[in-house]
């Protein structure tokens, strides 16, 4: 199974069946513009970093609701939750999806803006790889993203929309969400990195992808 990290918060996971999530031009952002083809694209909410479908190349299925469903063999559902800490009074809605691919648990948090209930945590179940927001500002931050990586107890983490080099959004980089974990929970993979579900920790690393 391979993990690309395409910046912000997209991310392409391939093996049988190729699932984009949360695809961006990059010109808008100021960043690269993603190669991207797949065969599902997951949409956590309708703003314009996370929902350049035109960008994707083949016949793919796209996914904007939580509703339970499988997809070309991958299980999907997720919940909604909301980009900000008012009840979605100033950024609206988000979807976080929960999927599942050659028995690995994905979780993609989207533009989550507050802390999860206790609730809303046991309703995403078990996580293998957890994908979360960091940079603060428009989503929750570091600080606020180690909580809730403690609180769901992913094998993996992995922070994604964070500050980067060329990147025109005014949000943090992701040194607070780093900042007192144990060194050896740290894991630094580039922008690709391949394994199996035998690979996976039992306690939880911290996957930083870079440019």
């Amino acid at each position: 199974m391979r993990l690309i990290w395409h910046m912000h918060s997209c991310f392409e996971v391939s093996d049988d069946v190729t699932v984009v999530i949360d695809p961006h031009d990059g010109r808008s952002i100021g960043v690269k513009p993603p190669q991207l083809r797949a065969d599902i694209v997951l949409i956590s909410h309708d703003h314009f970093d996370h929902n350049a479908i035109r960008v994707v190349k083949g016949d793919y299925t796209v996914i904007r609701e939580v509703s339970p469903r499988t997809v070309k063999g991958v299980a999907i559902r997720g919940l909604t939750a909301f980009h900000d800490d008012v009840g979605g009074e100033r950024r609206g809605k988000v979807n976080i999806f929960h999927f599942t691919m050659d028995g690995v648990r994905f979780c993609h948090l989207g533009d989550l803006g507050h802390m999860l209930t206790p609730a809303q945590v046991q309703e995403l179940g078990e996580v293998d790889v957890l994908f979360v927001p960091v940079g603060g500002v428009f989503t929750i931050d570091g600080v606020q993203a180690q909580r809730l990586v403690r609180a769901i107890g992913p094998k993996v983490a992995v922070p994604m929309h964070f500050r980067v080099g060329g990147l025109s959004m005014s949000i943090q980089n992701a040194d607070a969400f780093l900042n007192g974990l144990p060194e050896e929970s740290v894991v630094r993979v580039g922008n690709e990195v391949e394994f199996e579900a035998e690979d996976l920790p039992e306690r939880t690393e911290h996957w930083v992808f870079s440019q």
